[in-house]
């Protein structure tokens, strides 16, 4: 098996039990507090804790090393040198399944599988659970205004020695408001600290933030705009989901902790903030202040974004709890943190979004770790007319969730496990006809990370290739029979001798 499993096989009927099942009959949240979820991680055996890691190449090298096998712990970092004590570091927030699975209220054993049926459940019937607005809360115990603002007291790491600087915003969330309609939206946006009272923020074309950026500057006004770091995992899960367009991530995050976020209000933005956060800072973007960024290793692999201006944020409050943690979601070469959880719930969210274009029988998507779970896209589905197999890799291509920097989209049928590359590779050379059966789509959305983007004075495009992969339609009927195990048979055998076979087979 290939990376995460996201077969699906016969898939179940999506019955309101199963849903209640999946969504509802979960363990109770352990809230919205980071320093709970760090101790539920140290009960269950989930973090590794290092001490005396310095910020510059050590933390980011010790994180590159521990993320680049699926099942490590997440690691904290103490007693970093040069900073106050009890200043920390956490990354790899999501390289294990039952973080994962922990993080959402899913059984320990939780498999694969599963995970991609609960995002899939999630997106379908998503429980909305709306944010309650307070006085206060921990994050204010150290407030900053003016000259006391001073972003160079946190730790900051140097994630990857050819960073161009330090990076506070991998594993966080970037808040803006709609100026029409006040609809809140915060996304896992990148936000690089340049000195004590000013960043910037790197947003892809056509992100949710950058339409809401541009509508402030159309109109000749600033952006209010607040950076959160060290937040629940879930709340930071929500940040890096294609959460539909004027839909409120708060109230998703809610519904998947099953309880109200908190938050308070920022006195300069008005934006919400939450109230348990570790870190935040809150200012404004004015059109065309620009500020040199970058480079960063991106989730592709690669520096391809470069260095370039892009808008700064000038920071007008500043806050932190006592002995703060800055969270980490480090990207580079995938799989890594940033590819771990999002394959799996990319995974469902395309699944929901093909069935919620009409595209029947679908029996499974898998986002492979390898193109940085969104540049390879497999669907597995049951044909039931022809076109059928077109029609989903054409839509599997251009949804929301599948349509931002992919590369390949494979179409593979029901008995084909589209997690397994062996698997899916023997569909493509013995079911697919080039001739016939691969359309090249130009002109789509991608961003700058993405190195073959084109055209090279706005690198935001690229092509795409639609691979069907499925036996075609016309020789269903007449189609050679496969050579393996018939279902009986199958069962038999691991029925009578499933003591001795070993468990992955």
């Amino acid at each position: 098996m290939d990376g995460r499993v996201a077969n699906i096989g016969q898939d179940l009927p999506l019955t309101p039990a199963r849903v209640r099942s999946s969504i509802d009959d979960r363990r109770p949240s352990t809230g919205q507090d980071l320093r709970g979820w760090i101790k539920r991680m140290a009960d269950i055996g989930e973090l590794l804790v290092v001490k005396g890691a310095e910020r510059e190449k050590e933390i980011g090298g010790i994180v590159d090393i521990s993320m680049r096998k699926m099942g490590r712990p997440a690691v904290l970092f103490e007693d970093i040198p040069d900073y106050q004590p009890g200043f920390r570091v956490l990354a790899n927030l999501f390289t294990s399944v039952k973080r994962i699975a922990d993080t959402a209220g899913l059984p320990a054993n939780t498999t694969e599988v599963e995970l991609v049926r609960f995002w899939r459940d999630y997106m379908r019937h998503t429980p909305t659970i709306a944010p309650t607005l307070v006085n206060g809360g921990a994050l204010l115990e150290n407030s900053f205004t003016g000259d006391d603002i001073n972003l160079l007291s946190i730790p900051t790491p140097r994630w990857h020695e050819g960073d161009g600087g330090y990076y506070i915003g991998t594993g966080g969330m970037v808040i803006m408001k709609d100026p029409d309609s006040n609809w809140v939206n915060y996304g896992a946006y990148r936000v690089q600290v340049h000195d004590r009272n000013t960043a910037s923020v790197m947003i892809s074309k056509g992100k949710h933030g950058d339409i809401l950026m541009r509508k402030y500057h159309d109109r000749g006004l600033p952006c209010p705009i607040a950076v959160v770091v060290g937040v629940h995992p879930a709340l930071f899960a929500i940040a890096g989901l294609e959460i539909p367009y004027g839909k409120n991530e708060y109230d998703a995050a809610g519904g998947l902790l099953g309880e109200s976020i908190r938050v308070i209000n920022g006195p300069q933005t008005g934006l919400p903030i939450p109230a348990e956060a570790e870190i935040a800072f809150e200012g404004f973007v004015h059109k065309d202040d620009l500020i040199m960024e970058g480079p960063l290793g991106e989730w592709t692999g690669y520096y391809a974004g470069g260095q370039k201006l892009e808008p700064a944020i000038r920071v007008v409050n500043f806050w932190h709890r006592n002995d703060p943690i800055l969270t980490g979601a480090l990207p580079g070469i995938p799989p890594n943190d940033d590819t771990f959880y999002r394959g799996t719930a990319r995974a469902g969210v395309v699944w929901h979004e093909l069935e919620a274009a009409g595209v029947p029988e679908i029996r499974g998507v898998w986002s492979h770790e390898a193109g940085g779970s969104r540049m390879w896209l497999t669907v597995s589905i049951k044909q039931m007319y022809g076109g059928h197999s077109k029609q989903a890799g054409l839509i599997a291509s251009q949804c929301h969730a599948g349509a931002y920097a992919n590369r390949v989209v494979v179409v593979v049928d029901e008995d084909i496990n589209p997690a397994d590359m062996d698997q899916v590779v023997w569909a493509i050379c013995t079911r697919c006809d080039p001739r016939d059966d691969v359309d090249i789509l130009k002109g789509c959305w991608s961003t700058t990370l993405d190195p073959m983007a084109y055209p090279p004075d706005r690198r935001n495009l690229n092509s795409r290739m639609v691979i069907d992969a499925c036996k075609p339609w016309n020789r269903m009927a007449d189609w050679p029979a496969t050579v393996t195990n018939s279902p009986p048979l199958e069962r038999h055998l691991r029925e009578k001798f499933g003591s001795v076979l070993p468990p992955e087979w």
